[in-house]
């Protein structure tokens, strides 16, 4: 798999100088607002630059230098959840640019009637109406997203989805979609555009990462409301121990809590680490996504791929190779099989396929035949047109391709496919193989049975998947032997065989039904249904419009294999999610022991014995955890964009682990670092 855009290094300056000059421009309240928790710690922030001033005048109070180091440490915070969401918004935007260059202003062949060979005249591709027909010839920019009506042609997609092999489209079936910007290779086509100018795909990507400020996921705004819970609960507590701590001095003696200090221990005992990597933790979990090639048209998409538990997984190119393999030669009457490996290896010598290399192995394992020295041949390239290659070589006129195509190449040379051929090619076909028929001018030597090989490693992936507890379901059109023998060598837990699309629909609605949520593939027209009903739905780019429009996202690489992929992602971001929200939680329980006694003891002396990381002083102790409140914010960037370590284990363990490393973690981690920071004040005569 290919990416389909620049991905930089984290701290790379091409992403960390525009995100820094952002992440100053956030610090206005209108910014601010829309992250509630982060919210208080910017108005905490403004309130004690204020006393900062305050102080400086005014000599009753704390030290103007304690004061403004609160502030800037609280600045600070606020900068550092600030730039951890520029740096999230910045990766999408590089990406946004690199699929920016993909689209160029062409001119389109618009055709003054709806047919090959009709007069055309140029028209900019940025005004292009919905439904006018454009000519696609080789060599040509395909000027908007549409349908091919017409013809056939290979088409270069690599601009959109990185692979460098082309693909085949035509009309009819559900290989007939195109995608604007990509170019056709060979052949011609005429397409129906189907989007309007801005519409078209690439558009709506590019409008879909450069806006990463992307709708709150259930997930997202839930935990949004405990932060904000939280925040309004030590808000009052703070707020009331002013009071609290001005009577308690003038009744018991001692020192009343100053507004700086309550303001640094609201700070630190709201989740504000969560509070400032959550929006992060999502606009990743996006970009994540759209680097996998994939591109989710909502976040609850991909939340949802995180608690998908029953995945239907297509059986060609997801299961199985895809690309055919050769796995038998079968010789027509009266003719030796090593003559049929023999002129079908000299016709694949050309053929860079996957399933023409195939063949010449086949050859030289069966045969010992190898590659030869081929001079004065001339070599025929498969074309979409005629579903044909071969080689010339002086009277010899070699074919290999489809069995209707050889027929009529057969025929023109005035020779005749035998019936024995057409048999065993249906054979094959009824098997669930691909039959190419081999022929040397009039003569038939053969079929070559080409077989999609079960994929090396997908059993072990399936093993994986069913200790998460998800449970795989391969749908196909074979028939219940072939599905039955494909479903058993690769490890599935079921399989649907000769699938209809109210199969495959009524399929998804049963598990539904169950409280299962589920996750599919499709690229026809006739998987729509489906798609739109699974909360998880993966339509193919090459599919058709029809079914990309019924999935929540779409396959760049029309590579179902992805859909695991997909699943960790999902998940992923709900680990990262949680751990975070873990260590935040733990966080703030660890800084109680620096803050609360250096806020209180003055009052109460007794809260001395909280402080058992010894601290120097009650100034030191304050700003120790300021600082580190800020610090790990900054810390904690990477690991909330890459995301947590995703393992393919049940949810019980995974709660576990992630409460020993990220609970534990949370909880120890303040006290190293609080007690560093204050040896590190202590050194520098701070605080």
């Amino acid at each position: 798999m290919t990416e389909p855009s620049i991905v930089h290094p984290l701290f790379a300056p091409a992403l960390l100088k525009p995100a820094l000059a952002d992440s100053l421009r956030r610090l206005r309240p209108e910014a601010q607002w829309r992250n509630p928790v982060m919210f208080v710690v910017w108005v905490g922030s403004v309130l004690t630059t204020v006393l900062g001033f305050v102080a400086l005048k005014d000599h009753t109070g704390p030290a103007p230098g304690f004061v403004f180091a609160v502030a800037a440490c609280l600045w600070l915070t606020v900068w550092f959840a600030n730039l951890a969401e520029a740096l999230a918004e910045g990766r999408g935007k590089a990406q946004a640019a690199a699929l920016r260059a993909a689209k160029q202003r062409v001119y389109a062949k618009v055709l003054q009637q709806p047919h090959f060979g009709a007069s055309w005249l140029p028209v900019p591709s940025d005004e292009l109406s919905r439904d006018k027909i454009v000519l696609v010839e080789a060599g040509d920019v395909m000027p908007a997203d549409g349908e091919v009506i017409e013809g056939m042609a290979s088409v270069d997609e690599s601009a959109i989805t990185g692979e460098s092999a082309p693909v085949i489209r035509e009309s009819g079936g559900d290989r007939s979609a195109v995608t604007g910007g990509t170019r056709v290779l060979s052949d011609w086509i005429v397409v129906r555009v189907t989007t309007r100018p801005g519409e078209a795909f690439l558009d709506r990507m590019i409008a879909m990462v450069e806006g990463a400020r992307r709708a709150r996921t259930p997930n997202e705004i839930a935990l949004t409301i405990l932060l904000v819970a939280l925040t309004m609960v030590f808000l009052v507590v703070c707020a009331t121990l002013l009071p609290f701590s001005i009577y308690s001095a003038q009744a018991a003696g001692g020192t009343a809590v100053s507004v700086v200090v309550l303001i640094a221990l609201l700070v630190c005992l709201i989740p504000t680490t969560i509070g400032a990597l959550l929006s992060a933790i999502g606009i990743a979990g996006m970009s994540r996504m759209l680097r996998a090639n994939v591109m989710a048209t909502s976040g609850r998409a991909v939340e949802a791929a995180g608690d998908v538990d029953v995945l239907l997984l297509d059986k060609t190119g997801t299961i199985t190779l895809g690309s055919r393999h050769a796995t038998a030669f079968h010789p027509a009457p009266g003719v030796d099989e090593r003559e049929l490996a023999d002129a079908a290896q000299m016709a694949s010598l050309p053929d860079e396929t996957p399933e023409g290399r195939s063949i010449v192995v086949l050859a030289k394992q069966r045969y010992a035949l190898r590659e030869r020295p081929l001079h004065d041949v001339g070599f025929v390239a498969f074309s979409a047109r005629t579903r044909m290659s071969g080689v010339d070589a002086g009277e010899r006129h070699i074919r290999k391709g489809a069995v209707d195509a050889v027929a009529a190449f057969v025929a023109d040379a005035g020779g005749q496919m035998p019936q024995a051929v057409r048999t065993v090619a249906e054979s094959i076909a009824r098997a669930g193989g691909t039959p190419l028929v081999v022929a040397d001018g009039v003569h038939v030597l053969g079929v070559i049975e080409l077989k999609d090989i079960v994929k090396g490693g997908i059993r072990e992936r399936f093993a994986e998947l069913r200790r998460m507890g998800i449970k795989t379901v391969m749908i196909t059109g074979d028939n219940r032997l072939t599905a039955a023998a494909i479903a058993a060598e690769a490890g599935v837990d079921d399989f649907l065989a000769e699938a209809m699309p109210e199969d495959k629909l009524a399929l998804i609605r049963r598990h539904q039904a169950e409280g299962h949520l589920v996750a599919m593939t499709g690229d026809g027209t006739n998987d729509a249904p489906a798609l739109a009903q699974a909360d998880v739905a993966v339509a193919m780019n090459s599919g058709t419009p029809t079914a990309k429009e019924a999935g929540n996202m779409v396959d760049l690489d029309s590579n179902p294999t992805e859909l695991l992929e997909i699943v960790e992602v999902g998940k992923q971001m709900l680990m990262t999610r949680g751990a975070l929200t873990t260590f935040s939680i733990s966080n703030d329980v660890a800084k109680y022991f620096a803050i609360i006694p250096a806020a209180f003891a003055g009052t109460y002396p007794q809260l001395a014995a909280l402080d058992v990381m010894h601290l120097r002083s009650p100034e030191s102790a304050i700003l120790s955890a300021v600082i580190f409140n800020a610090l790990i914010i900054v810390l904690l960037i990477p690991l909330a964009l890459k995301g947590v370590a995703w393992r393919a284990r049940p949810a019980v363990e995974l709660l576990r682990r992630n409460l020993l490393i990220y609970g534990l973690g949370g909880l120890l981690a303040p006290f190293v670092g609080i007690k560093l920071i204050d040896l590190l004040l202590t050194v520098l005569h701070a605080g």
